[in-house]
């Protein structure tokens, strides 16, 4: 799987790619259609300090592509989030499909 990282307002860690991609890397094992990752992280300025970092992962996959969004205080719980988005969406595609 090929995995892109965009960063906004944020600068780029390498502890942070490598966090990614051990979790996506997990999606992949399960869900093996996965094709590519696109991985975007931003920095939001928010009065409240419960969101603001925000990571947003775009998987191409047969058919549409699979998002998900999230916001929370820190990167890694926003990644955290997003993976666990990620795996229902994927769950429920895979249970729709049929094999003939």
């Amino acid at each position: 799987m090929k995995i892109n990282f965009e960063y906004h307002n944020v600068t780029a860690s390498p502890r942070l790619e490598a966090f990614i991609t051990e979790r996506l890397n997990k999606l992949e094992t399960k869900y093996d259609s996965i094709v590519s990752a696109d991985v975007y992280f931003k920095k939001q300025n928010a009065t409240n300090p419960e969101i603001g970092k925000i990571c947003s992962v775009r998987l191409s996959v047969p058919g549409p592509t699979i998002f998900s969004e999230t916001s929370t205080a820190s990167f890694e719980a926003s990644v955290a989030k997003v993976v666990t988005e990620l795996r229902t969406q994927l769950q429920k595609r895979k249970e729709k499909m049929k094999t003939y």
